[in-house]
């Protein structure tokens, strides 16, 4: 017999984030469960598919040990469920699970967790500390940009890369780039690839408003962030990220600087007009302290101007304006700067001053 008592909230919000880890299809079982391993008043949770995973420790009253699997959704549910604040949690020997919180009572099933397999052995050897704030906002500028092709795994992912007290977070698809660069303390340079699905979980995990600092270590296989009483690891992507500082270019002729937000409306106004089968470049044209925009597909065409402070000679440039819109979305500063050389070269994208990101967008060649 298995039994604590805990916190309804502390426990639903457990199961949540550690349910995110367990797999969603498995030639082995357990790993489609939950599992919890009880040692008198400490429950710990996991929730891992061999590539990835999440655990989280809470505080029980208890004075038993023992552990097992559990549906994670029907755990949820159930829990969530109750109207009080204390759940009490018995298992008996035939793994028959009775869940108790005031007047209202579940029976559920769970399994013995003897075929669960054993967590990957990590010999951790780099390290860094950061804000919950800043990693979560160097993660959700950059995801954008990863690649969709799996011929290369690596560009599936992000690189992590520390030199020289800099944190520089990359992603590339061949068509765009996006960095984020962050000052950090470490005495060592390294660098490491982590897949974007183990990315976008640590964001939606981390809390703008904490002040406990995001722990990141590694060793040649794997990353482990810990947050907020959890610990998410996952297996590192493998293979030769591209060279990325060598697609950044460090001179423009023409620079413009705009205000952000009415550059997104209007990138905005012509998403109408194009979709999967009616795709045609935005025609993009600065001059005369104004961006001049023409779109023309077989759903109809759009001519739109707004105001912008063009510093050099005159530009016209295609871009894709999903790419060109995902890079304003992810853009945080009240103006952005465009830098350009002609119309055929690569647009970089920066803030009004430094370059805390740098986003890069290939023109598309225009008919002529």
């Amino acid at each position: 017999m298995i039994k604590f008592t805990c916190d309804r909230k502390n426990f639903h919000s457990a199961i949540t984030h550690v349910a995110k880890g367990v797999s969603q299809k498995s030639t082995i079982p357990a790993l489609e469960q939950l599992k919890l391993r009880l040692d008198r008043d400490n429950l710990e949770l996991t929730g891992y598919d061999l590539d990835f995973g999440i655990q989280r420790s809470i505080e029980v009253e208890s004075d038993c040990s023992g552990e097992f699997v559990i549906l994670p959704r029907l755990l949820s549910e159930t829990v969530r469920q109750f109207s009080g604040d204390t759940v009490t949690m018995e298992i008996d020997d035939n793994y028959m699970v009775r869940l108790t919180c005031d007047a209202t009572e579940y029976q559920i099933s769970a399994m013995s967790a003897a075929e669960y397999p054993s967590l990957p052995s990590l010999d951790l050897e780099t390290g860094m500390q950061i804000e919950q704030s800043v990693l979560g906002s160097m993660i959700r500028q950059t995801q954008y940009a990863t690649s969709q092709n799996f011929s290369k795994p690596v560009l599936t992912g992000e690189l992590f890369e520390v030199e020289n007290d800099m944190l520089h977070v990359a992603a590339i698809d061949g068509y765009r780039l996006a960095v984020r660069n962050e000052p950090i303390s470490s005495g060592n340079n390294y660098h490491f690839v982590v897949p974007k699905r183990t990315l976008l979980e640590v964001a939606n995990m981390l809390r703008d408003d904490a002040t406990d600092l995001c722990t990141i270590s590694s060793d040649k296989r794997y990353v482990v962030f810990e947050f907020n009483g959890y610990t998410v690891f996952s297996r590192l992507l493998e293979g030769e990220f591209h060279n990325y500082r060598s697609s950044i270019p460090n001179t423009f002729e023409t620079e413009i600087l705009m205000d952000t937000n009415v550059l997104t409306r209007c990138l905005e106004r012509c998403s109408p007009l194009i979709n999967s089968k009616f795709n045609s470049p935005v025609h993009v044209t600065f001059s005369n302290g104004c961006m001049d925009v023409y779109c023309k597909t077989g759903i109809g065409e759009i001519k739109d101007r707004i105001p912008a402070e063009i510093s050099g000679p005159d530009v016209t440039i295609g871009f894709d304006n999903r790419y060109f819109l995902d890079a304003m979305h992810a853009v945080d500063t009240d103006q952005v700067k465009i830098q350009l050389t002609g119309g055929n070269h690569v647009a970089k994208i920066v803030p009004p001053s430094g370059e805390s990101f740098i986003f890069l967008l290939m023109p598309i060649q225009l008919r002529r």
